[in-house]
């Protein structure tokens, strides 16, 4: 089979199906092996009990199956405590981990507040003042200088003024 083909939905189809039953079987073939090694520990620790006998013997069995009970509980009971003692441990190491990871901020939202707001926000009610800051500065009119524009002429002729000038300022 090559690199490059791909397999068929009906392959594919076919290959699911068969895994499908190969893992029923062996789920099935699980529950048999589980209800077999219960009845082989039932067999070997729980024997039948001898019914026969007189009302003492049967007073004496039901004394030491009273007394199995009991004991299993206790086992239980002790196994129980022990399991939640392990989850607070495994509980308190979780939040230890955490603890030693740090705290994470959240990102912060930017929020357009106006100055007024903003202390209205911590003062409460308590903020009367009006924090108008622009009404505090100095008013100052804009006055548009003209320049004078001089006309682009000739550049020829601003060379031949100047050196005119020039020759002013050597001929003293």
């Amino acid at each position: 089979m090559s690199e490059g083909k791909k397999m068929t939905s009906s392959r594919r189809h076919h290959l699911k199906s068969l895994m499908l039953q190969i893992a029923a079987g062996w789920l099935e073939q699980e529950k048999k092996d589980a209800i077999a090694a219960k009845e082989a520990y039932m067999a070997e620790n729980c024997p039948a009990p001898d019914l026969s006998g007189d009302q003492a013997a049967l007073m004496e069995l039901c004394k030491k199956l009273h007394s199995v009970i009991d004991k299993i509980d206790e086992e239980r009971y002790d196994t129980g405590a022990k399991v939640e003692k392990v989850d607070k441990e495994i509980q308190d190491l979780k939040l230890k981990v955490i603890e030693l990871g740090g705290v994470k901020k959240p990102a912060l939202k930017k929020v357009r507040m106006s100055a007024d707001a903003m202390l209205k926000a911590l003062l409460g009610s308590k903020h009367t003042v009006n924090m108008d800051l622009r009404a505090n500065l100095k008013q100052v009119k804009k006055e548009t200088k003209e320049e004078p524009t001089e006309a682009v002429g000739d550049w020829r002729k601003n060379i031949e003024d100047k050196a005119d000038r020039k020759k002013m300022f050597e001929s003293s």
